[in-house]
C-alpha cells in the first residue's frame, strides 16, 4: 500500500512540473505568438481571455464526467491534449488555427487542473498528513524550467515549433507512461449521500459553504495575475529600473513560490493550516503594500519576493480545505473551486490595468493589498474537518487508496 501511495504521489507530482512547464512556455512566448500569426494588439486580449475562460468551461465540465468517470482517466488524456495543443501553438499558420490550438488548450487545461488537484485532494487524505503543497511547489518547478527554456529560444531567436517541439517530446511519453500510477480514491459519498454537495438542500447548501474558499481563491489569483502581468511594467515604468532589471521580480517571485510552497507542508503539519494561510495573507498583503510604497527599484523586489512567500500557500491550501470540507464529494468541490482560480485570473491583470490608468499604478497595487487581507476573515474555514472517527485530522482511508488508475 506503501508503494501504492508512493508512486501515485510521484507521479502526480510530475503531472503537476508538466503543466507548470507547458502553462509557461506558452505565455512567456506571447510576444513571439502575436508576431507569428500578425495577431494585433486590439485582438490580442480577446485571444487571451479565451484561454481561461474555456478553462472554467472544463472545469464544469470535469465536476459533471467525474460521477462516471474517475479524475485519474481524465488528468490520463488531458495532458497529451494539453501538450499537443502547444505544440499546435508553435506549429500554426493562419489566426483561425492559433484560435483553435489555444481553445483546445483552454478546454484540455480546466481539466487537467481540476483533476490533478482531485487527485492530490485524495492522495493527501489517503497520507493523513499535508502534503498538498508540495505538488503545488512541482508546478512551480515546472514553470522555473518552463520560462528558462523560454528565454533560451527568445534569447537564440528559436522558432516557436522548434522551442516546443523537444519539450513536448520529451513530457508527452513521461507523463502518459507516469499516468498508470495514478491513485484515484477517497472522494466517494457516503451511501444515501447526494454526491453533487453536502447538506440536506444538495448543491445550494454546498456552494454556500464552499464560498468563502471560492473568494480566497478569487482574491489569491488576483494577486498572482498582478505579479505576473504587471511587476515588470512597474518595476520599469514606476519606479525606474532598467528593462533587464525589470524581467527580475517574476524570476524572484516564482523562486521563492517555489521555496515557499516547498516548506509550506512542515508549517501545516507543525502548526495547522489556519496559521500557515493566516501568515501567508499577511506577508502577502505586506509584499504589495512594500511594493506600492517602494522608492525604488530594489526595494520594489523585496516586495515581490514577499508577495511570493506569502501568496504561494494559499491557493494549494483552498484545494485542500475543500477536500475536507466536503469528504464524500471532495472531487466536486475541487471542480467549483477550480473556477474561481480562472475568475481570479481575468479578473485581476484588467483591475489593475484600469486602476493604474485612472488613479496610480502605485494606488491600484494596494487594491490586491485589501483583497488578500479579507483573507483573513475566512481563515476559520481552513480548519481541520471532524472526520468519523471523531478526531480532527485526517485518517487514510484504506479502502480506497489501493485503488490505482490502471485498475479501474
Amino acid at each position: 500500500m506503501t508503494d501504492v501511495l508512493r508512486r501515485g504521489r510521484a507521479s502526480l507530482a510530475f503531472s503537476f512540473f508538466a503543466q507548470g512547464a507547458a502553462f509557461a512556455l506558452l505565455v512567456t512566448r506571447i510576444p513571439a505568438i502575436q508576431d507569428r500569426y500578425g495577431v494585433s494588439d486590439a485582438l490580442l486580449p480577446a485571444f487571451l481571455a479565451a484561454v481561461p475562460i474555456l478553462a472554467g468551461v472544463g472545469s464544469v465540465t470535469t465536476e459533471k464526467l467525474v460521477r462516471r468517470i474517475p479524475p485519474s482517466r481524465l488528468l490520463r488524456w488531458a495532458q497529451p491534449v494539453v501538450l499537443l495543443a502547444l505544440l499546435g501553438v508553435g506549429a500554426g499558420d493562419a489566426t483561425v488555427e492559433l484560435g483553435l490550438a489555444l481553445a483546445a488548450f483552454g478546454l484540455a487545461v480546466g481539466v487537467l487542473d481540476a483533476s490533478m488537484n482531485m487527485l492530490g485532494v485524495s492522495l493527501q487524505r489517503a497520507y493523513g498528513r499535508s502534503i498538498m503543497l508540495s505538488f503545488h511547489a512541482v508546478f512551480s518547478l515546472g514553470g522555473i524550467v518552463g520560462a528558462s527554456l523560454a528565454w533560451v529560444g527568445a534569447h537564440w531567436d528559436l522558432a516557436l515549433l522548434v522551442s516546443y517541439l523537444p519539450v513536448v517530446a520529451v513530457l508527452l511519453p513521461a507523463a502518459f507512461v507516469g499516468s498508470r500510477w495514478y491513485v484515484d480514491g477517497g472522494a466517494e459519498p457516503e451511501p444515501g449521500a447526494d454526491k453533487g454537495g453536502v447538506g440536506a438542500e444538495g448543491g445550494a447548501v454546498a456552494f454556500r459553504m464552499l464560498l468563502p474558499l471560492c473568494l480566497v481563491m478569487t482574491f489569491a489569483y488576483i494577486g498572482d495575475s498582478t505579479v505576473s502581468n504587471w511587476s515588470a511594467k512597474y518595476l520599469q515604468d514606476v519606479l525606474g529600473s532598467s528593462e533587464q532589471l525589470a524581467t527580475v521580480p517574476y524570476n524572484v517571485y516564482m523562486v521563492t513560490t517555489l521555496l515557499g510552497r516547498g516548506l509550506g507542508d512542515f508549517g501545516v503539519r507543525r502548526f495547522g493550516a489556519v496559521l500557515v494561510v493566516r501568515a501567508g495573507a499577511l506577508v502577502a498583503a505586506l509584499g504589495f503594500g512594500v511594493v506600492a510604497l517602494a522608492p525604488g527599484a530594489w526595494v520594489g523586489m523585496l516586495g515581490f519576493t514577499l508577495l511570493g512567500l506569502g501568496l504561494c500557500v494559499l491557493v494549494p491550501q483552498t484545494f485542500a480545505a475543500a477536500g475536507r470540507l466536503f469528504p464524500g464529494a471532495s472531487d466536486a468541490a475541487v471542480a467549483r473551486l477550480n473556477v474561481f482560480n480562472y475568475v481570479g485570473f481575468l479578473v485581476g491583470s484588467p483591475l489593475v490595468g484600469a486602476l493604474g490608468d485612472a488613479w496610480s499604478y502605485r494606488g491600484a497595487m494596494l487594491v490586491p493589498m485589501v483583497l488578500v487581507l479579507v483573507t483573513l476573515v475566512y481563515a476559520r474555514s481552513f480548519e481541520a474537518q471532524p472526520d468519523r472517527y471523531g478526531g480532527g485530522h485526517e485518517r487514510p482511508r484504506t479502502a480506497d487508496v489501493g485503488r490505482g488508475s490502471n485498475g479501474l
